[in-house]
């Protein structure tokens, strides 16, 4: 059975720093795309930044560029997002997501994704 399984959500004042996790489970994902999408309250769910499997290729959405940083471990089978700056609008439950195929063209596309975790709760005090 695979998992995804996110960690590091929390309660953060803004301008601070949180490191999400995501650890799967049941199968390897070393040569698939892994993302984090995001869900804020009355919003749909949105993508926030993509890797490819072999980490070389990280995407982001506009507003987190410059802050966010997307990395994984294959050997940990376990992708992270590092958050620095954060501010009220980045409140939201964060996804972890994992693709099957071996091509990652429509990394912002929640429909590219064949797994997802459960979510982990980011707020963000002002």
């Amino acid at each position: 059975q695979v998992q995804l399984v996110e960690s590091g959500g929390g309660l953060v004042q803004a301008g601070g720093s949180l490191r999400l996790s995501c650890a799967a489970s049941g199968r390897t994902f070393r040569s698939n795309g892994m993302g984090w999408f995001r869900q804020a309250p009355g919003k749909e769910r949105e993508f926030v930044a993509g890797i490819s499997g072999s980490g070389l290729n990280t995407y982001y959405t506009d507003s987190v560029k410059g802050r966010f940083t997307i990395s994984r471990d294959n050997a940990k089978n376990t992708v992270y997002l590092q958050m620095n700056g954060v501010n009220p609008e980045d409140t939201a439950v964060y996804y972890c997501a994992a693709t099957t195929t071996l091509t990652y063209r429509y990394y912002s596309q929640s429909g590219s994704y064949n797994y997802w975790g459960q979510g982990t709760q980011v707020t963000v005090s002002s």
